[in-house]
């Protein structure tokens, strides 16, 4: 018979939001924002296409990406 006191799986560790997180993740939302609004309409008027992700998606994904990147250091 297993264990699973012992074999149990370990909680995923989730980072407190602080302000600091808040403040640097809404200052590269705005920046990927104004980018990905850009590129997107670009896109739109070379192609005729629309992309996978909107240009509001985009800057969401850049942010969780690029934000937790700084934290890490």
């Amino acid at each position: 018979m297993a264990d699973y006191t012992v074999n149990a799986p370990r909680p995923r560790h989730e980072r407190a939001q602080t302000w600091e997180y808040n403040l640097y993740f809404g200052v590269i939302f705005v920046l990927a924002l104004v980018t990905g609004l850009l590129t997107w309409s670009w896109r739109v008027l070379t192609t005729g296409r629309l992309p996978k992700l909107g240009p509001v998606g985009r800057a969401l994904k850049d942010a969780s990406v690029i934000a937790p990147i700084i934290f890490r250091s």
